[in-house]
């Protein structure tokens, strides 16, 4: 069973590697078909905007093949699903991760089950929430149980705590009675780290960061540092943590972390993860357990979600500009033409 679906759509992809001028936005990429019987297709309302992207788009990461159609999650409505599916339905409302949702249309297979079944009167704001939050939300929340469990009490350093993850994270982190001290490049987005329960801040363009750390620890350093920028601060981030502390390194905002010799660990018995998603949530059961909590801590209000600003999908070119420049805070995402 499907609705009428066109043949072709607009989308946001590249046919080479590179920087900005790269992108194209047009309507000639093919619109998915359903293939085999565990497959459905969703119209796309929203998607939301990731730094994962221009890791793609520079190649940081593999694309696999060309067109590489942009995006990690998105919101939307069924419009066809596979013989065999029986838990959606056309018409169902959903959030989902999967890459190519910078696109009118996405394809997925049921026997992925990274999506979660929408209530059928939600709304244009719920979509638009839901479309944008699973990624960060669930990569915050898997982090602080598994890649470093947060304790009571712990000081934990946030990198671009002002991000969409960054900001996530604080919150968290505070609501589980640890110390967080936040770092980001102005004093306006630590004004929001601080609104968002840090209790300590740090401006990474004016600070001496590591002096800033020994005197919020009392010279100890601290437990667990959760680094998003990657090669710039790398350094850094190792000379914060206090004895047998724990570097989470996750992001390449500033580019990969160059290699290093192993033995940098050793003074401090440090340990380092370097954790993706994907990789907490590869099962049912665990996909189940982490977007149930995600979604119950949000509607109790224990934690904020705000889209600083939302672009049309034929502006992404302007939206990774403005979020590479560090010009935004929070999460950005994309309205797709209906």
């Amino acid at each position: 069973m499907s609705k009428e679906i066109p043949k072709t759509q607009s989308a946001v992809y590249i046919n080479e590697l590179g920087e900005y001028d790269k992108i194209k936005f047009d309507n000639s990429i093919p619109t998915p078909k359903i293939e085999s019987s565990n497959e459905i297709i969703v119209k796309n309302y929203y998607a939301g905007i990731n730094f994962i992207e221009a890791y793609f788009r520079k190649g940081i990461y593999p694309v696999g093949k060309f067109p590489y159609v942009f995006g990690r999650e998105a919101s939307g409505e069924v419009v066809a699903v596979g013989d065999d599916v029986k838990n959606l339905k056309v018409g169902d409302k959903i959030a989902y991760l999967s890459p190519g949702t910078f696109a009118q249309y996405t394809k997925i297979t049921t026997n992925d089950h990274k999506y979660i079944k929408l209530p059928a009167n939600s709304t244009d704001e719920d979509l638009k929430i839901f479309g944008s939050l699973l990624l960060q939300g669930l990569t915050a929340l898997t982090f602080i149980n598994e890649a470093y469990k947060v304790q009571k009490g712990d000081n934990i350093l946030v990198w671009a705590a002002a991000g969409g993850v960054g900001k996530i994270l604080t919150q968290l982190i505070t609501n589980l009675g640890a110390n967080v001290i936040a770092i980001a490049s102005t004093d306006e987005k630590l004004k929001l780290a601080k609104e968002n329960g840090a209790k300590y801040l740090i401006n990474s363009s004016t600070d001496d960061i590591e002096g800033k750390v020994k005197e919020f620890t009392n010279g100890k350093g601290v437990d667990a540092s959760f680094d998003s920028v990657g090669k710039d601060t790398f350094k850094t981030s190792l000379n914060s943590l206090k004895r047998k502390g724990t570097f989470i390194s996750y992001g390449n905002s500033s580019g990969p972390v160059e290699n290093f010799g192993l033995g940098i660990l050793t003074p401090k018995n440090i340990k380092l993860a370097r954790p993706t998603l994907n990789s907490y949530i590869v099962t049912q059961e665990e996909w189940d357990h982490y977007s149930q909590e995600l979604l119950k801590l949000y509607k109790e209000g224990k934690f904020k979600f705000d889209i600083y600003k939302t672009y049309d999908l034929k502006d992404y070119k302007q939206a990774t500009q403005d979020l590479e420049g560090r010009k935004t805070h929070g999460k950005l995402t994309l309205k797709i033409p209906q």
